[in-house]
């Protein structure tokens, strides 16, 4: 059955709705980036562009490093966007766009997050690169997906009770990186952690400006978090708005993701970097030497 045109909208173009992206024009390995800025900066990094296109918040270049063709997207803020993007990347390349029908050979793709991030821990310092191990998504996004085969229900148990989670909030879900990406990105130079993904930037991660966060002590007790696995204990290090999406969505539709962060924040002791693209170039560069040479 073909798929109708209110589902999978297409431009005048044939393009994507809101990506304005044709299916030759996307590589199977992503990065993803928030800031649409941000997407020039790592683009810098490649020998030769093939394709730049922008629509709203999503910018997108395509080209090569070496021998590897990459694809940098911005998705913007939030797991909201993160439905859009990974749908419609995922459409590119696994929906025929004449016949509306999903294709029966899957093509399996391949996403690393390029993001900033606060650390609640107080040993993780600023200007330090983090990689996600898992995320505890506490926005709604999975919800609206059949995803419980995905995710990791006795991580999301563990940290209900904990934090003796109050009902009127969505139901916290979690999800595991990509266990080869994991394996292939860690190293002495990237520590590893339990990463929350939460709605806002503000009062949902425990900030307080002219309105007081209801829960005050927010981010005392996501620190005191311990979960034991038999691979030792693991602890929530960090907090940014994207991750949960990205490891949901892949898994849910058959793709690799991994969430790489530059710790920008400290959220303990109270500091920000001084030089923060010094920080994300030596992120992007961990990151393409990573994708290049491993």
């Amino acid at each position: 059955m073909s798929i109708a045109p209110s589902e999978l909208i297409l431009n005048p173009d044939g393009s994507i709705y809101h990506l304005h992206l044709h299916p030759e024009e996307v590589a199977t390995t992503i990065l993803t980036v928030g800031d649409p800025d941000r997407v020039d900066l790592v683009a810098s990094y490649l020998d030769r562009i093939e394709v730049t296109r922008q629509k709203r918040e999503f910018k997108t270049v395509t080209g090569t490093l070496g021998k590897r063709r990459l694809t940098i997207i911005s998705t913007g803020i939030g797991t909201d966007n993160i439905d859009i993007v990974f749908s419609e990347l995922d459409a590119l390349f696994n929906i025929d766009f004449k016949s509306r029908q999903i294709k029966k050979t899957p093509t399996s793709l391949q996403f690393i997050r390029l993001g900033t991030s606060g650390a609640i821990q107080e040993d993780i310092p600023v200007d330090s690169l983090l990689i996600s191990s898992a995320a505890l998504g506490l926005d709604s996004l999975l919800h609206h997906y059949d995803s419980q085969s995905i995710r990791e229900s006795a991580l999301e148990n563990a940290f209900i009770k904990h934090m003796e989670w109050p009902a009127a909030l969505n139901t916290p879900y979690a999800v595991k990186a990509n266990a080869r990406l994991l394996q292939q990105f860690q190293s002495d130079e990237a520590q590893c952690g339990i990463t929350v993904t939460n709605v806002g930037f503000y009062g949902p991660q425990g900030r307080s400006l002219r309105l007081a966060p209801k829960n005050n002590s927010f981010n005392v007790q996501l620190s005191s978090f311990n979960y034991r696995t038999e691979n030792g204990d693991q602890r929530i290090t960090n907090l940014e708005m994207e991750t949960s999406g990205i490891y949901g969505m892949a898994a849910l539709l058959g793709h690799e993701a991994l969430s790489m962060n530059a710790i920008l924040a400290n959220r303990a002791t109270a500091q920000f970097s001084t030089n923060t693209e010094k920080t994300m170039r030596r992120l992007i560069g961990y990151t393409l030497d990573r994708l290049t040479h491993s």
